[in-house]
């Protein structure tokens, strides 16, 4: 038996690779290579002795140790986690991994080796910024190339829009299916930029759609948030370098404020076929930004000239153009009420605890009576809407 029953095509919109120390480095150029930091689990629940194991043993799980997880079965996603989760950085592995977990398609994001090509300090050399980039991307292409479910995910800086350009072009060139880029400004530009066009025309006219994830911008407040006079908070793992609960709280603002500028600056008007995600940075936020971009638009179009030719509401932009994954903890049935069934996406987070040992059991009990039509949509059409490319090879 699989995880995912096989009566139902479940396409998972989040899964992991766990980053060897090496990850990057291996696949850096030479000429970059000594400046190309290591991967670094500090800030994670997985320990430098676990880490040390593994690269003890040439990189690789113990065949007793991988044993073990196949005999897990269709419960893998339960017990399966972090660092020695099955296919957590072995090709191979991943492949019977999917075999066990039983999704048509998955998405295959970086877990920690992001930090440099994402970094926010205007300080970090374009060189070492796009050279990560590019480590990041070889490496991802190989990762993905054995098995055609898996969905290789890019990663690709807009602070220079040129070297944005030069690196889109190299991971369409490798067949990754999907293009990671930064919630943040880039540089000291929108999103919407003039001078950012030209990469999402590019987007939009290859069919590989753009993501947003949790990572893409720093995960905690400023510091100044948080002085309250009291003693600091642990995060949700019990330590503090992770999402304490005020940075949970307004997670949603980054990428909220990216995709209104897409909005506002007319990027999703101009590109029409251009297609986005955002991943893992929760959803009970999108019924509230389809009304206010509506009224925003409605009321502001009288003084601002750049939203008189809009030809579209930014919710009917918004509803065919991107979609949103929940967390496993949020009610997805009482948001396909509040706005439609059209916005949102079924995802796993494999390997990371964060998804839970039931994704599927979690989202169908907030889904409760709601009809075969609005779960087809939820586990399977609206993937294919943002991810067309995901149809080939079935």
């Amino acid at each position: 038996m699989t995880y995912a029953p096989t009566s139902r095509d479940i396409y998972d919109a989040d899964s992991h690779i766990m980053e060897l120390p090496d990850f990057l480095k291996k696949y850096a150029d030479p000429a970059l290579r000594d400046e190309i930091p290591e991967v670094s689990y500090a800030a994670s629940i997985v320990t430098d002795e676990e880490v040390a194991v593994i690269m003890g043993q040439g990189g690789r799980h113990s065949p007793e140790h991988v044993a073990a997880q196949v005999a897990l079965g269709d419960r893998l996603i339960s017990a399966s986690k972090e660092i020695q989760a099955l296919g957590a950085f072995d090709r191979a592995d991943r492949t019977v991994a999917m075999d066990l977990l039983g999704f048509r398609k998955q998405l295959v994001f970086a877990t920690h080796s992001v930090a440099m090509p994402f970094s926010a300090s205007s300080k970090l050399e374009h060189r070492l910024r796009y050279g990560a980039a590019r480590a990041h991307n070889r490496h991802m292409a190989d990762f993905c190339a054995a098995d055609p479910r898996l969905i290789g995910v890019a990663v690709v800086p807009l602070d220079d829009p040129a070297l944005a350009m030069a690196e889109l072009d190299f991971a369409l060139e490798t067949g990754l299916g999907a293009v990671w880029v930064p919630h943040r400004p880039c540089g000291d530009r929108s999103p919407g930029h003039v001078e950012l066009d030209p990469f999402w025309a590019r987007l939009a006219e290859s069919g590989v759609p753009f993501v947003l994830h949790v990572g893409g911008a720093p995960l905690q407040l400023a510091k100044a948030w948080m002085n309250n006079g009291r003693p600091p908070t642990k995060d949700w793992l019990g330590g503090g370098e992770n999402l304490r609960t005020k940075d949970i709280a307004l997670l949603h603002e980054g990428p909220e404020a990216f995709l209104t500028m897409l909005v506002l600056d007319g990027v999703l008007e101009r590109h029409p076929n251009l297609r986005g995600a955002s991943v893992e940075l929760g959803a009970g936020w999108v019924p509230e930004l389809l009304r206010r971009l509506d009224w925003v638009v409605k009321h502001w179009s009288r003084n601002d000239a750049n939203l008189q030719g809009l030809s579209r509401r930014p919710s009917e932009q918004i509803t065919q153009q991107l979609a949103f994954t929940p967390f496993v903890f949020e009610e997805i049935g009482l948001f396909i009420d509040q706005s439609n069934p059209d916005l949102y996406l079924f995802s796993s987070d494999y390997p990371h605890i964060e998804g839970g040992r039931d994704p599927i059991g979690r989202f169908e009990a907030s889904l409760g009576e709601r009809s075969k039509a609005v779960r087809r949509k939820f586990y399977t059409d609206n993937f294919l809407r943002i991810f067309p490319q995901a149809k080939v090879g079935g």
